[in-house]
C-alpha cells in the first residue's frame, strides 16, 4: 500500500488507536499497583511484577490480532529493524505509545492522594548509578522482546504453544530482576508519560537507551541467527533492503523438507527393525 492509501485505511487508524488504548490500559495498572499504601509504604515487589504481567496477556488477548499489542516504542524500533514493520506504522505506534501513556499518567495523578502521585516517575535506586540502571534495562528489555520474537516465531509456524502467557512471564521477570535497580520500566513510553505529569527527568534518558538497545539486539539476534527461518540471505536482504518475504519463504521450504526428510528416513529405519 501507498502512504495516501494507508493513511486513508480505516485498519491502519484502528491499529493506532488500539495501541494508545492498550499503553494507556498498561501503564494504569502498572502505576495503581506500584502505588504506596496509606502509611506510604511501598507494595512488595512481586505485587507490581505480577500486574503489568497479567495486564500484558489480557491484551494479547485484546489487541494482539489488531495491531499486536506492542504497547511498547522499544518493541515497535525492534519490529522496525527486523522489517516487520514500515516507518510510517513505527512513527505513528510509537506516537500513539507514548500518547496513551501520558494520558494515564495524567488520569492516575487527578485521582488519586498527592502522596501516591509522587511515586509516578521511574527512578534510579539511589546507590545506584545511571550505568547500573541502563544494563539491568538493556538486559531486562532483551529478554522480554527475545520471547516475543520466539512466540511470533512458533506462532506463524502454528505450533500451537502459549505465546501470551510467555510473554507475560517475561514481563513479570524482567520487573522482578530490574525493578530494585532502575524500577524495571522496560518500556520509554511507561517512563516518559509520569515524567511529563510529574516533571521529573532524573536520568530519563536511562530509560530510553537502554530498553531500545535490549530490544534491538534481541530482535536481530533472533530473527536472524536463531529463528528456523534464519540465514545468512535474510540477513542480507534486511541490510541491503531487499524482499525478505521471500528469502524467508525459501528457508521455511527448505527447513520444512529437511524435517519431512528426517521423517521420512525414521519411519524407514522403524520400519526395518519391526521386520527384523
Amino acid at each position: 500500500m501507498t502512504l495516501k492509501e494507508d493513511l486513508q485505511s480505516r485498519r491502519f487508524w484502528c491499529c493506532v488507536l488500539v495501541e494508545a488504548l492498550g499503553t494507556l490500559m498498561l501503564v494504569l495498572v502498572i502505576l495503581g499497583s506500584s502505588a504506596p499504601s496509606a502509611d506510604n509504604t511501598a507494595p512488595p515487589a512481586l505485587q507490581t511484577a505480577l500486574a503489568a504481567g497479567l495486564a500484558a496477556v489480557g491484551l494479547l488477548h485484546c489487541f494482539g490480532e489488531i495491531s499486536g499489542a506492542q504497547v511498547n516504542p522499544a518493541v515497535t524500533v525492534a519490529f522496525l529493524c527486523t522489517r516487520k514493520l514500515d516507518l510510517l506504522h513505527c512513527l505513528a505506534y510509537m506516537m500513539a505509545q507514548c500518547l496513551g501513556a501520558t494520558f494515564a499518567a495524567g488520569i492516575f495523578y487527578l485521582t488519586v492522594p498527592q502522596s501516591a502521585a509522587g511515586h509516578l516517575a521511574t527512578r534510579v535506586r539511589s546507590d545506584c548509578n545511571a550505568g547500573h540502571a541502563l544494563g539491568m534495562e538493556l538486559f531486562s528489555t532483551f529478554q522480554l522482546v527475545f520471547t516475543i520474537f520466539a512466540v511470533e516465531d512458533h506462532r506463524r509456524r502454528e505450533l500451537g504453544e502459549p505465546g501470551s502467557l510467555a510473554i507475560g512471564f517475561s514481563l513479570t521477570a524482567g520487573a522482578l530482576t530490574s525493578g530494585s535497580f532502575s524500577g524495571g520500566s522496560m518500556n520509554p513510553a511507561r517512563s516518559l508519560g509520569p515524567a511529563i505529569v510529574t516533571g521529573i527527568w532524573e536520568y530519563h534518558w536511562v530509560y530510553w537507551i537502554g530498553p531500545m538497545l535490549g530490544s534491538v539486539l534481541a530482535g536481530v539476534s533472533y530473527e536472524f541467527f536463531i529463528a528456523s527461518s534464519a540465514s545468512r540471505e535474510k540477513l542480507m536482504a534486511c541490510i541491503t533492503c531487499k524482499d525478505i518475504e521471500i528469502v524467508e519463504t525459501a528457508s521455511m521450504s527448505r527447513s520444512s523438507l529437511s524435517t519431512i526428510t528426517q521423517n521420512v528416513m525414521r519411519a524407514k529405519q522403524t520400519s526395518r527393525h519391526d521386520n527384523n
